[in-house]
């Protein structure tokens, strides 16, 4: 089984979305669509790839702009792909207050999200060929949530590591001391050579951060 990954910076402030698609079942899951659902959903056509998963990392506007619009084109065209999110996310992703959806950005009234699968820490998801593990992260927000394939040796993290530094923690939700925990017992026990996919800026590796992020002590 072949897995590949594609990346499409979008938004104002460029916000990784990652594409994992399996080539033989041609499915793909993709995570954290932070704007311009219509621009994914044009690459995925293109490339005759059916969606069948949108999961978000966390709930702020720069990550969850894209998924109407996604949503709506891959429904349209005969796909029903599920939103995941985690449970302890759930009042952010309903609030466009917290969310920064009604102050952040130009967006009538908002974005308030549903999703069709809250997901609880440590659970395991078999999607499009792809083992992921959802593993609790917070700090950025309350509910972010880092994914680890660990058969593909990656780790989507969103805002939760990034190279040399991490997430901001002044947003609502957000907590320093959390965070901390979050990297020392969580990400940094997994395997050193885990690439990490972060919501923002270039990939890196758990042990890259480990010698070089002031965090990762």
């Amino acid at each position: 089984m072949a897995i590949t990954i594609k990346k499409i910076v979008l938004g104002p402030v460029g916000t990784n979305c990652y594409i994992f698609q399996n080539e033989d079942s041609k499915e793909a899951v993709v995570f954290d669509p932070g704007d311009r659902g219509d621009k994914v959903y044009e690459y995925l056509s293109e490339k005759e790839y059916a969606p069948v998963a949108v999961i978000l990392t966390h709930g702020h506007f720069d990550h969850i702009t894209g998924v109407p619009e996604l949503l709506r084109l891959s429904k349209d065209n005969g796909f029903s792909p599920l939103l995941y999110a985690s449970e302890d996310e759930k009042e952010l992703l309903k609030d466009p207050v917290l969310n920064c959806s009604g102050t952040a950005m130009s967006y009538d009234g908002g974005i308030s999200l549903d999703a069709d699968v809250w997901l609880k820490d440590d659970e395991i998801l078999e999607i499009a060929g792809l083992k992921i593990k959802c593993i609790k992260t917070p700090g950025h927000t309350e509910g972010s949530m880092s994914f680890f394939m660990e058969d593909n040796r990656m780790l989507v993290c969103g805002d939760t590591v990034f190279e040399g530094s991490v997430g901001r923690t002044d947003l609502p939700t957000g907590s320093d001391a959390e965070l901390q925990r979050s990297i020392s017992g969580k990400i940094m026990k997994l395997p050193e050579f885990t690439y990490i996919l972060p919501g923002h800026g270039p990939e890196t590796t758990i042990r890259d951060e480990m010698q070089y992020n002031p965090w990762f002590r």
